[in-house]
């Protein structure tokens, strides 16, 4: 959304639940600029009734200011934020609700990406399990990692991977770590090279199947003639 003041034009980044630690750099940054960050951080004095003229000059100043901080914020959330902060009479009062949200919202966010790493350590692949199977499984867990803050690169999630195969890609894997590429291979091509692998060792046992019935029904029981009975 575009907030103009002066000569100065931006668009106001939106909090939409998924970029808090964004969005508050960039507001803080808007803040400075349009000279409120002082109001948002560290309010405004109620006005005393006894007030001077000096002191009721202020407070006028500090409450536009104060305005104009909270319709940036206003303008700058989505419809599910408004609605949290819409009972908020002053910027400070809007700030500090969202920063105990998101830290609430944090603290959740670690717990279970600590959950989540204990169970990505114990992943292994399953001895019936298809290698397309393996990596969705992987695949789907790690982004669930990354969507709580967790860093993980494409060398990483292949050494994962790498360990967690079944022995029968063994002569595979020691292959790919022997190449001294292993940094340089990305997740797709790994997969795709251990499918390949797969539907050989897929093939090959298919073909030693039908091998060894063929041969099962040739040297089956051999039938001898029946005997004449002489009188």
């Amino acid at each position: 959304m575009a907030q103009t003041t002066g000569n100065f034009s931006t668009n106001l980044p939106v909090l939409d639940g998924s970029n808090w630690a964004r969005w508050c750099i960039q507001m803080k940054a808007i803040f400075g600029y349009q000279d409120v960050a002082e109001i948002v951080e560290d309010g405004f004095s109620i006005l005393e009734e006894a007030a001077t003229e000096v002191q009721r000059n202020e407070y006028k100043q500090s409450k536009r200011k104060d305005c104009k901080a909270l319709c940036i914020i206003h303008q700058a959330v989505d419809n599910a934020h408004f609605e949290k902060i819409a009972g908020s009479a002053t910027s400070k009062e809007v700030w500090e609700t969202l920063e105990k949200h998101y830290a609430g919202a944090a603290q959740l966010k670690k717990i279970r990406l600590q959950t989540m790493r204990r169970r990505y350590e114990l992943m292994q692949m399953e001895e019936s399990e298809k290698i397309s199977e393996f990596f969705t499984r992987i695949i789907t867990h790690t982004n669930s990692m990354k969507s709580c803050g967790e860093k993980m690169d494409d060398a990483t999630i292949i050494e994962k991977i790498l360990r967690t195969v079944t022995p029968r890609f063994d002569h595979v894997v020691v292959a790919i770590e022997g190449s001294g590429k292993v940094e340089r291979v990305k997740v797709e091509e790994l997969q795709g090279s251990l499918e390949a692998h797969e539907q050989r060792m897929n093939e090959r046992g298919a073909n030693r199947s039908s091998h060894q019935a063929l041969q099962a029904q040739e040297n089956g029981p051999r039938k001898w003639p029946k005997k004449i009975l002489t009188i």
